[in-house]
């Protein structure tokens, strides 16, 4: 359709050619950081090869209204994907580790626009789905878009025709708006969008999600064609769940907030499924809805249940415009909450009031025991935001789009709840490291997988070099020697460090950390750093700059 500006100079499959990419020949120093220290680049070479690279047509600039962009720049980052899909074999500089074999899926949204009509805010692109495969030190680079109905409908349309986060249908007259709170109500009106995450199931199935339980969508991990619906076989109706269930070959966890009588019910689903099955219920301590659970974390025995004062609103929802916290208010008079669940018996073994707090993404939790091996408390990990809601406004594309220099981005840090088993009404909130060490910016982390639940040294996360308006670095935390490591490329944004394993690997750090990359001059890579050292190993130049993405997961070679 020409009113979304996608290109037909390739296809999946059969695409369209040029010549080579040139090789990067720009300055060998100041590309990295580590440590907080300019250090040089190590010297890269090309290795494997593109035979044939596609051609595209040149990006258009990013549809804007008067008032959108003040300082617009190259960076393709907010801006939406050129052409619906491709699909190609990349020049690699530097080397692949031949064990590295695989696909790294990467979900997001990446397409902020209808015609003439721009979104509002990052969180309501249509999902955008990139492909990053692995063979042979070799790298081939796909995207394609998820044909969710809300896409799909508003490409027929042009027009949006389902609720997005911060964006509602606009009613043709009176009775179509009494038409839409009504499919509100019901869930009909809202999107199933699946733009936040994309898991790989034990069973083998792959699966875009989103907050919306409808927005549960199975895709083909090699050609990216969307499958179909994740149809539920229970009872538990509901409207939405957390973004980020915990999957793990064994199991699915996942929490399903009550807005009716507020509280988060906690349920299990076995690979080879799709019934989930109760666990356990938690009520809220606040009010007067339950708190926004776009993550959570485990342990071995326990289901760690956040109740966070910046809680859903009913009113919001109802909304046609969007107020500063869109669907959520905040309410620090209702306190936050943590609440403690057994997995073998679901029931509550803990409820502590804990300092205010305001966090997207837990980055993991794990059971800290005493000399006689006794568990006495849970201590659990996350990016917080300082209790500070103007997180989600930043977000918003006119500000992303418009950085002018000045430091906007709010302050986080690595918040660590300490969480005691003794009966203690109160548990704890404190960074577990100089928030400095990672510039104040905190988000978009992962784990070596085989620490799921359990007590970690590592994280790999999105960092701040100042001034800036959006997480710019990746960095490597150490919550041992409470320390960081930052790889940062001025100007650039860098999505999820995502953290590969070396197979048999022994040490915590033994592998590899992928990230795709939206540089200043409009174009984008494939970055792979040494998950050791946090050094470049390999990078590989994408034909056009790609939409900035949310979350990933990695599906190994058979």
């Amino acid at each position: 359709m020409a009113s979304l500006a996608f290109s037909a100079t390739s296809t999946w499959g059969s695409p369209t050619y040029m010549t080579l990419l040139e090789k990067f020949d720009g300055p060998k120093n100041d590309r990295s950081v580590f440590g907080n220290v300019n250090c040089k680049k190590r010297d890269l070479t090309i290795t494997n090869v593109a035979s044939k690279l596609p051609a595209v047509a040149p990006p258009a600039p990013p549809p804007t209204t008067t008032k959108t962009v003040e300082n617009e720049c190259k960076l393709r980052a907010w801006t939406s994907i050129q052409q619906e899909r491709w699909e190609g074999e990349l020049e690699v500089e530097g080397e692949i580790p031949l064990w590295l074999e695989g696909t790294y899926l990467r979900n997001g949204p990446g397409l902020w626009h209808l015609g003439d009509y721009n979104f509002r805010h990052l969180f309501d692109g249509y999902a955008t789905l990139v492909r990053l495969h692995f063979e042979n030190g070799r790298l081939i680079m796909g995207h394609r878009q998820i044909e969710s109905e809300a896409y799909k409908a508003a490409k027929k349309n042009n027009k949006l025709c389902y609720r997005e986060f911060s964006e509602v249908p606009k009613p043709d007259n009176f009775l179509s708006y009494i038409g839409d709170l009504a499919k509100l109500f019901s869930g009909a009106s809202l999107t199933d969008n699946a733009n936040t995450g994309v898991v790989k199931l034990g069973d083998g199935r792959v699966v875009c999600l989103t907050e919306t339980i409808k927005g549960s969508i199975v895709v083909d991990p090699t050609t990216l064609e969307t499958i179909g619906k994740f149809e539920y076989d229970d009872n538990f109706g509901g409207l939405i769940h957390s973004a980020h269930p915990i999957v793990t070959d064994e199991e699915f966890i996942s929490l399903l907030p009550d807005l009716i009588n507020p509280g988060y019910t906690v349920v299990r689903m076995e690979p080879g499924t799709n019934e989930r099955k109760f666990i356990g219920r938690v009520d809220c301590r606040g009010g007067p809805a339950p708190g926004w659970v776009h993550s959570f974390p485990v342990t071995e025995h326990y289901v760690i249940v956040p109740e966070m004062p910046l809680r859903y609103c009913a009113q919001n929802l109802l909304r046609a415009e969007p107020t500063p916290l869109y669907k959520f208010e905040w309410h620090p008079k209702s306190k936050g909450f943590i609440h403690v669940v057994c997995k073998a018996s679901g029931k509550l073994v803990a409820s502590v009031e804990v300092p205010l707090y305001v966090t997207f993404h837990f980055i993991n939790a794990y059971e800290e025991t005493d000399e006689d091996g006794r568990i006495k408390a849970v201590i659990a990990d996350c990016c917080e935001h300082n209790a500070d809601t103007t997180i989600l406004e930043k977000l918003r594309l006119q500000h992303l789009r418009s950085f002018n220099g000045e430091d906007v981005l709010p302050d986080a840090r690595v918040g660590r709840f300490i969480i005691p088993l003794d009966g203690s009404r109160y548990g704890k909130l404190e960074a577990a490291l100089n928030p400095d060490e990672h510039g104040k910016g905190m988000d978009m982390c992962s784990i070596n997988p085989a620490y799921l639940g359990k007590k970690y040294r590592y994280a790999y996360a999105c960092g701040a070099q100042r001034p800036c308006n959006f997480p710019n670095t990746l960095t490597k935390i150490d919550l041992f020697e409470k320390k960081a490591k930052n790889w940062h490329d001025e100007g650039s944004v860098p999505s999820e460090p995502f953290f590969v394993a070396r197979p048999g690997a022994t040490r915590e750090d033994d592998g590899a950390v992928i990230s795709v990359i939206s540089d200043k001059n409009g174009d984008g890579y494939a970055l792979v750093l040494d998950g050791t050292t946090f050094e470049e190993i390999a990078r590989a130049k994408f034909p056009y700059g790609l939409p900035y993405g949310l979350h990933g997961c990695w599906v190994p070679k058979k």
